[in-house]
């Protein structure tokens, strides 16, 4: 049995953050997005200003700075302050109060009239512009409009701090304040007080977890039905990643007083609550109740009315003569289509939708080309995508088309987490190609869709004996199975596939029989 001393464990010991205080002389960089600053500040008992790096909301030169972290060596840079938490505050001194209001915080306030209102007012310049600022106006060159900017830039540095302030107290990390800031803005104090699990839904990073941290250091009571209604919430979140889309009422309750470990008679007065707010829906599936995340819900919903309006409706392509067009793509190709490729692609030439699966060697690629072959030569406008960038690589190398990862098709807006396609900006094309189906998930299917213009064709193309998506849904299993979509399934192994025992074993798996070694002979 091996023994630790106390002293070599305290050795071991993550060092306490240190605080340091000074006057920062610049802003090096600021990013307006996230609040990454790095700062040079004049430290005192330090000869040469210190590089800060850290988070704030918004940072000007002249204010002093207080903050905690450690020192490091840093490769390109050199030495670095390294900030966990930082807060700054208004200058004090008038070298401070210059550099301040000259730093740019008020257009059109720059160091030559900083200097002129430091010299006139003083240190009592803060007050002056929060009280009397109409005394400001005293100053040649300052007007009302330019008084009014310098009032309200004051102003919004003073509601930012005391919300920085509130934040801190309750154990909000700076990086994370600045995220809370950023979406609520100056109503930060009074959201999260209402409800500072709200962080949870709406603050990118912050889990159900570190919104409780916080809800406790604020005083919420550890059985409050705010609390459990948050954890039934934090649940459903959780079972998505494992691909659920809803679980069942006593399963829900269940792994809810795992987490919360309080009463389950809360947990039931929690439960009727989000279904009275709307938190969560409820939906009765044979003898099982099952609950949804809404917006999971609403996807399903939406999926499936697209999908039933869109098999209902002809395909808008021009006059295409089937065996002549077969017949001309074979010759421009070099590859004959077996009967099953064939009758695949009578159906994708004459339906708004189609499925297109099959187990790896069976010939989607070569009949996708033959389809896309012939729409292109009418003009048909076709756009390809994959969820993942090597699909869509693939894709594009077996198709010689450009393809895109959807994100990418649908224009991913990161600020805002949401996509810039939409029903409202429609995709540019007349045939939408979706391979790799099998990885696609159902918010990502719901966004899809909603892009698709009114006009436009479906094909979907993938393999249903994969695994799902390692989000919530099963998306291209359920569309074949209700039926509403025409499938080609494609079966036949040609004969370069049949020559590969990966292929070869991956059939004789999904016909649940036993996967042959190498150089082996089916049957012996």
């Amino acid at each position: 049995m091996s023994f630790v001393s106390p002293t070599a464990a305290r050795s071991h010991a993550v060092p306490p953050p240190e605080t340091i205080t000074g006057l920062i002389e610049r802003v090096t960089f600021f990013n307006e997005e996230n609040g990454f600053a790095v700062l040079k500040v004049k430290i005192k008992g330090r000869r040469d200003e210190a590089s800060v790096v850290g988070s704030l909301p918004s940072v000007n030169a002249g204010e002093w700075l207080t903050a905690q972290g450690k020192w490091v060596q840093d490769r390109e840079f050199g030495l670095q302050f390294r900030a966990e938490l930082i807060t700054s505050t208004a200058p004090t001194t008038r070298e401070g109060i210059e550099k301040y209001l000259g730093s740019g915080l008020v257009k059109g306030i720059g160091p030559v009239y900083a200097k002129k209102l430091v010299e006139r007012f003083g240190e009592k310049i803060f007050d002056i512009i929060e009280n009397e600022s109409g005394r400001l106006e005293d100053l040649e060159g300052i007007g009302p409009k330019r008084r009014r900017q310098i009032k309200d830039a004051w102003a919004e540095q003073k509601v930012i701090r005391q919300i920085m302030v509130f934040l801190h107290s309750n154990g909000v990390s700076t990086s994370r304040a600045v995220r809370i800031y950023k979406i609520y803005g100056e109503n930060a104090i009074e959201t999260v007080r209402a409800n500072p699990y709200a962080l949870a839904q709406d603050i990118h990073g912050i889990g159900f977890k570190t919104a409780d941290q916080i809800a406790q250091k604020m005083g919420v009571p550890h059985d409050s039905v705010l609390r459990a209604r948050a954890g039934l919430r934090h649940v459903l979140l959780e079972a998505t990643g494992q691909g659920h889309c809803a679980l069942p009422a006593d399963l829900l309750k269940e792994e809810a007083n795992k987490l919360l470990l309080v009463d389950s008679k809360v947990i039931q007065s929690a439960l009727e609550t989000t279904l009275l707010e709307k938190e969560l829906a409820v939906e009765k599936v044979g003898d099982q109740t099952l609950f949804f995340l809404p917006q999971l819900k609403r996807a399903e919903e939406d999926i499936a009315e697209r999908v039933r309006k869109l098999s209902s409706l002809p395909p808008t392509y021009p006059p295409i003569v089937l065996d002549k067009a077969i017949e001309w793509s074979q010759r421009k190709t070099g590859k004959e289509l077996a009967p099953s490729q064939r009758a695949a692609l009578q159906q994708a030439l004459t339906h708004r939708a189609l499925i297109i699966t099959g187990g790896p060697g069976v010939g989607k690629t070569t009949l996708l080309n033959a389809i896309l072959l012939i729409l292109t030569a009418k003009k048909v406008r076709c756009q390809l995508c994959a969820p993942t960038g090597r699909a869509a690589k693939r894709l594009s190398e077996a198709t010689g088309m450009e393809a895109k990862t959807i994100h990418r098709l649908l224009e991913v807006d990161p600020s805002k987490g949401g996509f810039l396609r939409n029903e409202r900006r429609p995709l540019d094309c007349d045939l939408l190609v979706v391979d790799e189906t099998s990885m696609l998930d159902l918010p990502l299917t719901d966004h899809l869709l909603r892009a698709l213009p009114d006009s436009a064709s479906l094909l979907l193309v993938g393999d249903d004996d994969q695994l799902p998506s390692v989000g919530p849904g099963m998306v291209l299993r359920n569309l074949i199975d209700s039926g509403l979509i025409p499938v080609a399934h494609l079966t036949e192994v040609f004969r370069q596939a049949a020559n590969s025992q990966i292929i070869t074993n991956a059939h004789r798996i999904n016909e649940g029989l036993m996967p042959e070694k190498a150089g082996t002979v089916a049957g012996t």
